[in-house]
């Protein structure tokens, strides 16, 4: 479990994400969503240390996050960011080698190269091991990105936007692809979306966020109303059911 203790991350005097206590990772996947600079991604990375916290505590199963280890942490938690840099050419295999150095050291043994074969069956992505990246469709791409999180073989893995670009053709692939992993592989998967009706239809437990604050943390049936769903995005959302699902709707 990941458990949130007045988490607060200020910029000067402007708190981006503001005590927030909350229990997260019961569950296969949560989806936080909110408009732009609600703290989502923010939140997503004090979790995942890549921010220093100005106050509260985070732990992971107990652990303390800003006390921890980074290779305790590497073994409990992995992270896939909005935004990946990676200037080098590398191949998909390169990659997806990335997510056992935790384990490895940089000194990849049977079980390291096992681990990475199966990530690359997982995702379907054996044919394409010796391709570049940058030869590869933004969808084939994120998966490859998601194959090496799933290499380094952590109980949570964490996701901040990763449907950013990609079509819905893709979108809806990368989601059944991450559904799969949490109910075949008891994955808890967080993952910062956008888009709420993707975020229902395969989510287990929805995180809505409004100016730093959560609005509301619980089963998207309980998320996904018009009163809500306005207070998280301030503009009127129309709630419908089809074919026994909640659908959100603005027609501006």
């Amino acid at each position: 479990m990941i458990v949130l203790d007045g988490v607060t991350k200020r910029y000067g005097a402007k708190a981006v994400v503001d005590d927030v206590s909350l229990a997260l990772g019961d569950v296969g996947i949560t989806s936080i969503i909110g408009a732009n600079g609600a703290g989502k991604s923010t939140l997503l990375s004090l979790i995942g240390r890549l921010l220093p916290l100005s106050s509260g505590r985070v732990t992971i199963d107990d652990l303390d996050i800003t006390t921890a280890q980074g290779d305790d942490l590497a073994r409990r938690m992995s992270i896939l960011r909005q935004e990946n840099h990676i200037s080098a050419r590398l191949t998909v295999r390169d990659l997806v080698g990335f997510g056992r150095y935790p384990h490895s050291k940089g000194r990849p043994g049977p079980d390291d190269l096992a681990a990475v074969d199966q990530a690359l069956d997982y995702l379907d992505l054996t044919d394409l091991s010796t391709r570049f990246l940058d030869e590869l469709s933004g969808g084939q791409r994120q998966r490859a990105y998601i194959a090496m999180v799933l290499a380094q073989d952590t109980h949570y893995v964490l996701l901040d936007e990763p449907l950013n670009s990609l079509d819905l053709k893709h979108s809806l692939e990368i989601m059944r692809l991450l559904r799969r992993m949490a109910d075949d592989l008891d994955k808890r998967i967080l993952i910062v979306l956008h888009d709420i009706n993707i975020a229902a239809a395969h989510s287990d437990k929805i995180v809505a966020m409004a100016d730093g604050h959560i609005v509301a943390a619980a089963h998207p049936d309980e998320v996904v109303t018009p009163e809500i769903l306005e207070a998280v995005f301030d503009i009127p959302i129309d709630v419908r059911q089809i074919d026994g699902r909640k659908v959100a709707l603005c027609f501006g």
